[in-house]
Order: structure tokens, then C-alpha cells, then sequence
């Protein structure tokens, strides 16, 4: 389809009923869409269907509106050609990252001659939070990812304090803070083992934590706005999911730094809304791709409307496929 507006939108997202509309990134760019006319519909990755060399969705037409406990309702179920029937897919579910979110970005993938995906499928595929973003290791602490209990010790005797966390873990769940003691070490270096069976993820632990863990987020690789996440009393973790609070920030020249050095290679990968988290104004821990959030704390503090400007950012994708 090559109509630019209205569009029509399916959102692969989590289900309507369970999310916090206060704070869910998803709602508030369906609220962006729909305010300007946008028709919407909305379908679970398990909804996908592949036949006869089509990807197929069973998804719903919804409505949303910004009230408490009534902030949705849906028509009846339709079986869209996501190739032929709409002009965009939000691929919005939150992680886990798993064979099924995989597989969603495989199906996904096969329909993006016709249709616009956001965040493109396979560059999420190829993404995952924290491996991509050791393209990027001369930003980051120093880290390990690793199985191995001897290298775990080692790197705890260099560096004094660590981190340790779940290779595809997201929200701040399962993030662990080692002291120099090592106490409980070889305990839950045994429990990621029997938990996992990719390697976890070892950082030296940086004490500016305490004062944020701020979330930048990028447009189409431009900077849109940031929040900086300030951890909750007896908490390493900043993750609003996880008890953080939001506050106003601004960005260090380091981080516009960061920022400038990753932002044509996200554009060029097709991630049109990153989130990456950097501690103490200067350390890159992670680039979120798959579901990334934070813009409603964002616009609340500076004004700003990031809904907006990721649909901004579509159009021009969306021209840029006319034009070609």
C-alpha cells in the first residue's frame, strides 16, 4: 500500500487488558497514531499465521482512550494480510526473548517488501540487548559474559565489585550485585547455570548507579529526549518496573557522544525506537530494541511529544519506500 495518511497500523503487542497506561510506550504511540487518524488494530504474536506463502494475523480493530480501567475496546476479529491489509506493523511485545519472539521476527521479516515493520524484524533478530551493544565496549564498564565460576572469581578479584545479570533478561529482573566478599557467589553463578543455558553477564558494578541509570531514547538514530531512573531505597536497579523513579535530565557530552556514535548505524539498521541506558552519565549498559520505553515520563518532563515524532519518523520511511 502506498497511501501515507490515514495509515493503517497493526500493533504485535502484549495483551490490552494487563498494561499500565501511565506509563506503556505501545499506548502512548497508539494514542499518537489514532489522534491522527490512524486505524488500528491489535493481535498477540501467537495470532501469526504463515499459509500459502502469506503472513496472516487475527487481529482485532481497537480503540483506545487515556482513561483508567475503560482505555480500550475492540471490534470484531479480522484475518489480516499483513502484506496486503495495512500499511505498518509495531512489533511492540515486550520480551522474553525466546524462540517464539524469534520466530515472530522470522514471519515478520517475509513481509516487509510490502509493508513497513518497526523495529525492522531482523536487525531486532539480530540485536539482542546486551550483545549488540558490544559493538560499542570502548562506552561500556568493563565486562564479561561467561558460564564459568573461576572466571567470574577472577574478574570480581580485579575489579572489586560486580554485576550480574541474565543474558536476555529485561525490566531489571534477576540483576544481582556481588560485594567484594564474594559471598553467595558460587551459588548463584550455579543457579544462572541451571537457570539458562546461554552465558550471563558479568559488569563491573559502577557506584553512580545510585544517582540514575538514565534512559536516552533515539528516533530514527536522533536524540529525542531522556529520563534519568533513580533506584528505589536498598536498590541497585533503576528499571521503573522494578520500584525506580523518573526524573528531568540532560545529557553529558559523553553521552551525546555515545549517542552520535551509534545513531547512523541504528538508522541504518532500520531500529527506529532505541532506548539505551547509561550509568553515571558516561557508562553504555544496554541498547533496547525490542520493546524499548520511557517516552511518557520523557514528554511529561520536557514538553515534548515523542508519540508524535516516531510517527513522524514513519511517514518518512514510508516516503522513502514511494520514492523508491
Amino acid at each position: 500500500m502506498t497511501e501515507l495518511n490515514p495509515l493503517t497500523v497493526a500493533v504485535q503487542m502484549d495483551p490490552m487488558e494487563g498494561i499500565n497506561i501511565k506509563g506503556d510506550s505501545t499506548f502512548h504511540i497508539m494514542l499518537a497514531g489514532q489522534a491522527r487518524g490512524h486505524r488500528l488494530y491489535h493481535y498477540l504474536a501467537p495470532d501469526l499465521t504463515y499459509r500459502d506463502g502469506r503472513v496472516l494475523a487475527k487481529a482485532r480493530p481497537v480503540k483506545v482512550q487515556k482513561v483508567d480501567g475503560d482505555h480500550f475496546a475492540f471490534g470484531e476479529p479480522e484475518m489480516l494480510d499483513l502484506g496486503r491489509d495495512v500499511d505498518v506493523v509495531l512489533m511492540r511485545q515486550d520480551p522474553p526473548f525466546d524462540l517464539s519472539y524469534i520466530t515472530a521476527t522470522h514471519l515478520l521479516e517475509r513481509v516487509q517488501a510490502e509493508t513497513l515493520v518497526v523495529n525492522d524484524p531482523a536487525a531486532v533478530r539480530n540485536a539482542p540487548e546486551k550483545l549488540f551493544v558490544l559493538d560499542y565496549a570502548r562506552f561500556m564498564p568493563p565486562t564479561m559474559i561467561t558460564r564459568d565460576l573461576a572466571e567470574v572469581k577472577s574478574f570480581l578479584a580485579e575489579h572489586g565489585e560486580i554485576v550480574v545479570k541474565p543474558l536476555y533478561g529485561n525490566a531489571g529482573n534477576a540483576v544481582f550485585h556481588v560485594g567484594q566478599s564474594g559471598a553467595n557467589l558460587s551459588a548463584l553463578v550455579e543457579l544462572f547455570n541451571a537457570s539458562w543455558v546461554e552465558p550471563f553477564m558479568v559488569q563491573a558494578f559502577i557506584p553512580g548507579v545510585a544517582q540514575g541509570d538514565k534512559r536516552i531514547v533515539l528516533i530514527d538514530g536522533d536524540i529525542a529526549g531522556a529520563i534519568n531512573r533513580i533506584p528505589g531505597a536498598g536498590e541497585i536497579r533503576s528499571n521503573l518496573a522494578v520500584g525506580g523513579s523518573a526524573a528531568k535530565t540532560e545529557l553529558t557530552d559523553r553521552e551525546l557522544e555515545i549517542c552520535a556514535a551509534m545513531g547512523p548505524e541504528l538508522k541504518r539498521r532500520g531500529l527506529l525506537f532505541v532506548g539505551i541506558d547509561v550509568i553515571g552519565g558516561e557508562w553504555l549498559t544496554e541498547i533496547n530494541v525490542t520493546s524499548p520505553t520511557g517516552i511518557v515520563s520523557i514528554d511529561a518532563f520536557n514538553g515534548t511529544d515523542t508519540g508524535g515524532m516516531i510517527w513522524d519518523a514513519i511517514d518518512a520511511r514510508l516516503a522513502e519506500r514511494v520514492a523508491a
